[in-house]
């Protein structure tokens, strides 16, 4: 039989018991799995603003792209940008005033220009163009 020196317990009793090893694991999982968690939200809300900024950047650049006050009269107009499908409906713009001109050489107009992507996210702009008035 070998006995351990009273010096030398301190030497054959260090280290970890497996029930401290799985505690820890465990803890190290939950914090792992916390952090991922963390991480996807991140890169969800991230792809959704980045889908978001493309649609708000192509209807900038479609009204950018309007014809003059002159040709784009009370007519509609559709088409693509790229990848996107866009539509504007031009409508008479009403403000609760009817009735009442708000200029005698100037008509409002409203424009609401609303793009598609391909995954079917949307926006819609809503802007108000002025008009010659054609009275005569």
């Amino acid at each position: 039989m070998s006995r351990v020196p009273p010096g030398n317990r301190r030497k054959a009793t260090a280290g970890f018991s497996l029930i401290e090893v799985v505690v820890a694991l465990a803890v190290l999982a939950t914090m792992v799995a916390a952090v991922g968690a963390l991480i996807t939200t991140a890169v969800r809300g991230t792809r959704s603003l980045e889908q978001r900024l493309a649609l708000i950047e192509t209807a900038r650049a479609i009204e950018t792209g309007l014809p003059s006050r002159r040709e784009l009269l009370l007519t509609d107009m559709s088409g693509t940008f790229g990848d996107h499908r866009w539509r504007i409906d031009a409508l008479p713009f009403n403000d609760g005033m009817a009735g009442l001109p708000l200029s005698k050489l100037w008509v409002a107009q409203q424009l609401v220009i609303e793009v598609r992507s391909p995954s079917g996210a949307s926006v819609r702009v809503r802007t108000v163009r002025l008009l010659p008035r054609n009275d005569g």
